[in-house]
């Protein structure tokens, strides 16, 4: 067994059964993550240093930047080295740090996305109570139940008495494939798996939904086309962006248990973990006016004094 003590540390197999591929993975998950890195930087400096982007809703967005930073820069530097080497080893200080920070920073990311909706259902729906109902400081409920799901989860995945193998089936140290290692009784984290999986996934993808379908509604009300337009033009881009990384979490963490799946499922997980995160800067910066004035205006260009002229 490999325990808490033991100095020996895993192998992250990654995607080792395709060597043909790895070279290619290695380019691509390079490129998103410089793409992330560019993106998310850019979106906060736009942020802070813009006075028209000060916001909650832009607040909120430059948190969605930092926190997708984090979260790729804990465990992609060691998975490019991992493609690029032959050597795909991870020491077990080194797992438990990257499993501590991917949990507490992807719950983080489902909370702050409900959050986010929340804000644009109040934008919407209640926008005389907008003042006084959204505040920066809804941001804090985010990142501390990531935090309190991250310490409840990672003691006992820790302490889980691993396979002599040492194999994770997988490309970072993340609590499914940590319970796959194990050679005893998993019962319990399991089910632990199962419950968090409800409250951070199933519940804040619930209120989500409501919060659009409250929006939707509230939309259609609206008499002019032009105003339902401008309307649904605030809320499209976090809407694409909820539904492109609630996909890939359903397809990493509610499939079935068998090993086709599981293969299947390492190529969503990738796509989770490095798509997404470079992905919400180009829909936020393509799809949200505001964000491409801010941005023109970053460059020098007054882009309302031509649009005056014009």
């Amino acid at each position: 067994m490999v325990n808490q003590s033991s100095p020996v540390g895993f192998l992250l197999l990654g995607f080792s059964e395709y060597p043909g591929l790895e070279r290619m993975l290695f380019m691509v998950v390079l490129a998103s993550y410089l793409l992330t890195l560019v993106g998310n930087t850019l979106i906060i400096l736009l942020s802070v240093l813009d006075p028209r982007l000060h916001s909650p809703m832009y607040f909120f967005l430059s948190n969605l930047s930092f926190l997708d930073l984090c979260f790729t820069t804990s465990f992609v530097p060691q998975m490019l080295v991992n493609l690029w080497a032959p050597k795909k080893t991870i020491s077990f200080l080194g797992c438990s740090v990257q499993l501590f920070i991917f949990m507490s920073l992807g719950t983080t990311e489902c909370i702050l996305l409900t959050v986010m909706a929340f804000d644009r259902y109040v934008a919407v729906c209640q926008p005389l109570h907008y003042a006084t109902i959204i505040h920066p400081r809804l941001v804090a409920v985010a990142w501390v139940m990531g935090l309190v799901q991250s310490i409840v989860q990672t003691p006992p995945t820790l302490r889980l008495p691993f396979c002599p193998h040492r194999k994770i089936d997988d490309f970072l140290c993340e609590v499914p494939s940590l319970i796959r290692l194990s050679c005893g009784d998993t019962t319990f984290n399991e089910i632990q798996l199962a419950v968090s999986s409800v409250i951070i996934v199933v519940v804040p993808l619930s209120l989500i939904l409501v919060s659009y379908c409250a929006i939707a509604r509230a939309v259609l009300r609206i008499n002019s086309a032009k105003g339902r337009k401008k309307t649904f033009g605030t809320c499209s881009s976090h809407l694409m962006v909820v539904t492109i990384f609630y996909s890939s979490v359903i397809a990493v963490y509610l499939q079935p248990k068998n090993p086709y799946a599981q293969k299947r499922g390492k190529f969503f997980g990738l796509f989770y973990a490095v798509g997404t995160p470079s992905l919400n800067p180009l829909i936020y910066t393509l799809r949200n006016k505001e964000v491409k004035r801010a941005f023109r205006r970053l460059l020098g260009k007054d882009e309302d004094s031509r649009e005056k002229r014009n």
